[in-house]
Order: C-alpha cells, then sequence, then structure tokens
C-alpha cells in the first residue's frame, strides 16, 4: 500500500516559491489593460477629430447639390409684399423690402439613403466615421436667409450639417470591470461613448 506524503503546513506557508509568478501575472494584466486603455483614449480622440473633418466636408459637398431634405424650394417665390409691389421686378434682392420674398424658415431633416445627394454624401464621409455611424446621423438644415437671395432666382439657404448621436466602441473591458467594482451589472460605464452634437454651416451655392 502507497502512502501519501505528509504536508508540513506550517513550511508550506512560509514556501515563497512562485510568488514572483503570481506578482508577475498581477503587474501583466494592469499593464495590459492600461495597453488598452491607452489605446482606446487614442482612438476617441482620433475619431473626433475625423468626425469634425467629416462634417466640414459633408457641408461642403451639400452646398453645391441639390437638398438632401424635401420641400426644399427651388426658386424664391413672392411673399406678400412682393406680390403687391409689382415696382419690384424679378431680380431685386430680397432685401429691398420685407416680406418681398417668402420666408420659408428652416427645413431639416435626417440623412436617408433613399435621397441621391445624402447618398452621395454619405458615401465620402463614412470612411472618416467610426463603425457605428448610420446615415442618420447626419441631419441636414436648410435655413432661409434673405440676403443671399433675389425674387423668383434660384432659392440660396444656408445650408447647415450636424453630425449627432455618434457613439464610440471603447475595445477595453472598461465596462466590466466597472460592473466588478460596483458589484452590479448593467452599468454602461467604459461601454463606449457619444460626442457631442457638431456641425458646420455654409451658404449655399449654384453651380449652374
Amino acid at each position: 500500500m502507497r502512502l501519501l506524503p505528509q504536508i508540513n503546513l506550517p513550511r508550506f506557508a512560509r514556501e515563497e516559491e512562485g510568488a514572483t509568478l503570481v506578482e508577475f501575472a498581477v503587474v501583466l494584466s494592469i499593464f495590459i489593460f492600461m495597453i488598452f486603455a491607452l489605446i482606446d483614449f487614442a482612438r476617441l480622440g482620433f475619431s473626433n477629430v475625423m468626425a469634425e473633418k467629416a462634417t466640414e466636408k459633408a457641408v461642403r459637398m451639400a452646398v453645391v447639390r441639390a437638398p438632401a431634405c424635401p420641400d426644399v424650394p427651388r426658386v424664391n417665390q413672392r411673399g406678400l409684399i412682393g406680390v403687391v409691389s409689382l415696382d419690384l421686378p424679378n431680380g431685386t434682392s430680397c432685401t429691398a423690402r420685407t416680406g418681398l420674398c417668402q420666408d420659408v424658415g428652416t427645413i431639416s431633416c435626417n440623412g436617408s439613403l433613399d435621397n441621391p445627394t445624402a447618398l452621395l454624401i454619405w458615401s465620402r464621409v463614412r470612411p472618416l466615421l467610426p463603425n457605428t455611424a448610420k446615415p442618420e446621423n447626419l441631419r441636414f438644415s436648410y435655413t432661409y436667409d434673405r440676403s443671399l437671395n433675389r425674387v423668383a432666382a434660384a432659392y440660396t439657404p444656408i445650408v447647415t450639417v450636424e453630425l449627432a448621436s455618434l457613439r464610440f466602441d471603447f475595445i477595453s473591458p472598461l465596462g466590466a470591470l466597472a460592473d466588478f467594482a460596483s458589484n452590479s451589472s448593467g452599468s454602461t460605464l467604459g461601454e463606449g461613448f457619444t460626442f457631442p452634437a457638431m456641425s458646420a454651416s455654409l451658404p449655399a451655392e449654384s453651380i449652374n
């Protein structure tokens, strides 16, 4: 019959062999986590800069193309004063008299792949944005400015492109660590970051 070796518990408690390996494993885990965290925040900063560039590029494309929103007028219509002020011919600046041109206010819409202009702009700016970006993150606005317009001439609004609700996802397990530290579940800390809305505006241009 084979006897099992006896274990000297006091000696086992004083044994330090393998302690270095345990310490190395702990330090290595922390180091790797810090590396991934640094990479994440570098990606976040880079994505923010590229999102700003994408917004600027989008508005430069939008000002020389057909509207990305429906119901944006093509021609300046006469307003109430313009109808009765026939002494002001077509081509007169809308600033000549208040109410000479129809004020259509601001017309806005989210990007849609059904619109040729929005589709073209999205295809150009998509490579600059995080993988979570969607066409709906782009919002187009066309605002009436009478100083830019003339009676019966092509409608020339102020074009604004806004990038909103754009989410950035981290690759490091910050959310899981937050759950562990707080003894709770469902924490969204570290899972992602939503960029503040950013926009750019330019007066529309005619390339005809």
